[in-house]
């Protein structure tokens, strides 16, 4: 994951709405069903989907109260603490 593209998508839904990650989030998965993707490919589109899924969960806590640049740092150590263990 990638914090400057989940910032740049959380201020994306601020701007428009979450309905269209979700929607690109569901575009993405069904692509990956594609026989004849490469696993190089797979590993970008499974990245998209990780920052997508990663700034919905940052909207919700900036919805739930929580200033954007904690939101943001929140997400990010919760990320790396999960990759430590």
């Amino acid at each position: 994951m990638k914090l400057p593209v989940i910032k740049q998508l959380t201020q994306f839904i601020e701007e428009n709405d979450e309905d269209y990650l979700v929607e690109t989030i569901e575009t993405l998965e069904n692509l990956t069903e594609v026989p004849s993707l490469k696993d190089e490919e797979l590993d970008v589109i499974g990245e998209l989907i990780s920052n997508m899924y990663g700034a919905i969960e940052v909207n919700k806590m900036i919805k739930d109260g929580t200033p954007k640049k904690e939101a943001l740092n929140n997400f990010m150590k919760r990320v790396l603490g999960s990759i430590d263990k």
